[in-house]
């Protein structure tokens, strides 16, 4: 999308930062919700990584590699990709768009990401998940549930509508919902930059 800051990473601190932090934005939640609403009834896509997961974990893109039309194509986080290109669901969700725009360093995938009642995301890592090497995970919660038990490396993280964090997954993490409920984040997959390094070093942890 042409809102999305093109900055390179030029002056990043070496650092490492706390392993979650929540970052000095706000969404509403009432409008993250509208937007979903809007597109939920569209065919999602099954994680493309079964043995990570029990139950329904499945995906819709905002963002996707370029060319890709295959689904599962559309949903992958290829640090190798270089184009990524807004989809149709971004399109036509009015809040997502500005949402993204908020962000001023490089948006490669953004995907909903939904775990229904009784689903569980085992306990795994993501080897290039890490700010500090230059690929920050971000998660913004759009509806969730007090029963949803989110843990990185053992310890619960609580996460609610609307805030944004970062959570270093290249650590071992697990999802649960227990909750009779779906939980659905949007999640982003950022590259480093000044703007962004700021944004977590003024971070709460929790």
């Amino acid at each position: 999308m042409s809102e999305i800051f093109e900055q390179t990473a030029t002056s990043i601190p070496a650092m490492a930062w706390a392993d979650r932090l929540r970052l000095p934005i706000q969404f509403d939640p009432a409008l993250l919700l509208a937007d979903l609403q809007r597109i939920e009834a569209t065919a999602w896509t099954a994680h493309f990584v079964p043995q990570h997961y029990e139950g329904d974990w499945s995906v819709l893109p905002l963002r996707a590699p370029r060319g890709a039309t295959h689904p599962i194509l559309r949903i992958t986080s290829n640090p190798g990709v270089s184009d990524w290109d807004d989809t149709e669901f971004l399109a036509t969700s009015p809040y997502f768009r500005d949402v993204l725009a908020r962000f001023k360093c490089p948006i490669d995938a953004a995907r909903l990401m939904r775990l229904t009642p009784g689903s569980v995301i085992k306990d795994h890592s993501d080897h290039d998940l890490a700010a500090e090497w230059g690929y920050a995970r971000l998660h913004i919660p759009v509806c969730t549930n007090p029963d949803v038990d989110f843990r990185l490396s053992g310890e619960r993280v609580t996460m609610a509508p609307g805030s944004v964090w970062y959570l270093r997954l290249a650590d071992r993490h697990s999802v649960i919902n227990a909750g009779k409920t779906d939980r659905v984040h949007l999640v982003l997959d950022a590259r480093m930059n000044d703007w962004l390094a700021a944004k977590l070093s003024a971070g709460v942890g929790a």
